[in-house]
């Protein structure tokens, strides 16, 4: 498999032809200071660069100074971060500790309204990204060399991205496909579902075959599997199944052949992620993240120092944050009747009022990499991936109130540490790249596909495949591949990857009283919510300036 690199992502980020700035709602997807249209020239390598660098950066200055967002906290508002928190933290995979943060208490316990800031985050920096997307389509529009319809058709794939990620979150979209002073009108459902269909089919000639393009950027094989998954969702989107093509879809990532399920997963989430041959061969499209050339809040910096505090093993980073842990109902995927292994068998077990001296602890936690004990092993499946402490304090499983960063087991599945021991850039700000796509998800989209169409047997052995590949000791019957088997297995494959909500609204587990987890709705034994909460509202600032669009049903 062929694998080259996106020299100029690192290098060229802050290169920028077009620093657009912008308010706080997005109105007009026309938000400047600074028209680029007015620029005398167009940097066209810089501009292209900086389509990929909008999924990972928030601004031009790094860390903080010169935001692509005026009057939002640019730690928050940047593009991975915001889709992650929508999608993750209302969920049954982890919870936001610091429950006396903006909005927190409203996601933990899915209680959002229409004024909600962080709802308005991920809407705005959607739309500013479209924005730019926009602006360089616009700018290459008469162009037909080669490179120049390679660059288009992968700014298509991007914007198509982002349009799929509005009518996830929102059902709908302020659309708008040209740079200028128009105000967009809103497509949403079916409208917007054909729309992101058309452009994934009318960009893939175009693009680089699977497995060719330089790593960072897009090939057909991503086009594939953003289609794939379009088409899985489809009966929330439009109203009718299209498990066919879901199906479809995924088979052609694949069959492809360019790509390989990672026989060591732990290696996907590690800082040498990009140069890695085991952990490449997975990864169909990453976010790239350096430690010293893209430093920012949000991405890998935000999933490592997020999950991490004082005291536990090392993750690679100097700075933990302390802010999130895993809720009881991820740890139950792996440990079904709640039996956690929390200290080794040599220590007095939980429930006495002794534990065992930190440094006991942390003699295990040495010898087993980043975990109180092995839960790998007693797991049985290389996914688990949890520390339980004595590091930053014992954690609680099933904690009575969310106090802090005890209230929950530690997720350890994201790490700056390279694979090969080497020095990472830097000691605070990851290297690890974000994998926004990989093989996983055409194998279970394929096999829920399957499964949907009646096809338990291919639903099995794919199933069967994936679970291989993570050195799972148990393997499911052709029999035990169940919804509830189906929607457990998307979360012990792509737990804390921003994509939960998605999954558990398909499944309409997400707003009902089929499937509780704790803190759903409010209570430590959860209980149902509205069904309004399967789609986030449009933010008041935006209805307010644009008669176009409308509020979702509810809000």
């Amino acid at each position: 498999m062929k694998k080259t690199y996106l020299t100029p992502i690192l290098s060229a980020v802050l290169l920028t032809a077009t620093a657009i700035t912008a308010p706080s709602c997005i109105n007009d997807l026309d938000i400047s200071s600074i028209d680029p249209q007015s620029s005398s020239s167009f940097d066209q390598q810089g501009t292209f660069v900086k389509q990929y660098a909008l999924l990972g950066l928030t601004g031009q200055k790094g860390l903080a100074g010169t935001p692509d967002l005026d009057g939002q906290d640019e730690g928050e508002s940047g593009f991975y971060r915001t889709v992650f928190n929508c999608n993750e933290l209302p969920t049954d995979e982890c919870v936001w500790v610091w429950q006396d943060n903006v909005d927190i208490p409203q996601f933990t316990s899915i209680a959002w309204n229409s004024s909600s800031q962080r709802t308005e985050w991920a809407y705005v920096r959607l739309g500013y990204n479209i924005t730019q997307m926009n602006f360089f389509l616009d700018q290459i529009a008469d162009k037909t060399d080669e490179e120049s319809l390679r660059q288009r058709a992968e700014v298509r794939f991007l914007r198509a991205l982002h349009y799929w990620y509005f009518l996830d979150l929102f059902g709908k979209a302020p659309f708008k496909e040209h740079f200028d002073n128009e105000l967009p009108t809103e497509k949403n459902g079916q409208e917007l579902y054909n729309y992101i269909a058309q452009e994934l089919e009318a960009s893939e000639d175009d693009l680089y075959e699977p497995g060719q393009a330089p790593f960072g950027r897009a090939d057909k094989a991503a086009n594939w599997l953003l289609h794939a998954r379009l088409c899985l969702n489809a009966e929330v989107y439009t109203g009718t199944p299209d498990w066919e093509n879901a199906r479809a879809y995924a088979n052609k990532v694949i069959q492809s052949g360019a790509y390989e399920l990672c026989n060591d997963y732990r290696l996907m989430f590690m800082a040498d992620n990009d140069q890695n041959p085991d952990a490449m061969k997975e990864i169909i499209f990453p976010i790239r993240q350096d430690g010293m050339k893209t430093r920012n809040y949000g991405g890998a910096t935000y999933l490592i120092c997020g999950t991490r505090t004082g005291g536990m093993p090392h993750m690679g980073t100097t700075n933990g944050w302390s802010c999130l842990v895993a809720r009881k109902a991820l740890i139950d995927k792996f440990f079904p009747e709640g039996n956690v292994p929390m200290i080794p068998e040599n220590v007095q077990i939980p429930g006495q009022e002794e534990f065992a001296d930190d440094e006991a602890i942390d003699a295990w936690d040495e010898q087993y990499g980043v975990r109180t004990i092995d839960l790998i092993a007693a797991a049985g499946d290389d996914r688990a991936m949890f520390y339980s402490g004595a590091g930053g304090g014992r954690r609680t499983l099933y904690p009575e109130a969310i106090t802090g960063f005890q209230s929950g087991l530690s997720i350890v599945k994201w790490q700056n540490i390279r694979s090969d021991g080497a020095a990472t850039s830097h000691t605070e700000y990851p290297d690890t790249d974000i994998p926004l796509l990989r093989l996983a998800e055409a194998y279970l989209t394929r096999a829920e596909a399957s499964y949907r169409l009646n096809d338990t047997e291919s639903a099995w052995q794919d199933i069967c495949t994936l679970r291989n590949s993570r050195q799972c000791s148990v393997m499911p019957a052709p029999g035990e591949i169940t919804e509830d088997y189906l929607i457990d297995e998307w979360a012990r494959e792509f737990y804390l990857e921003g994509r939960r909500r998605s999954d558990l609204v398909r499944f309409r587990r997400f707003t009902s009283g089929t499937y509780l987890w704790d803190w759903k709705g409010g209570t430590r034994e959860g209980k149902a919510v509205s069904e309004i909460y399967n789609r986030f509202p449009i933010p008041d600032t935006d209805l307010n300036n644009n008669p176009n669009l409308t509020q979702n049903e509810g809000y």
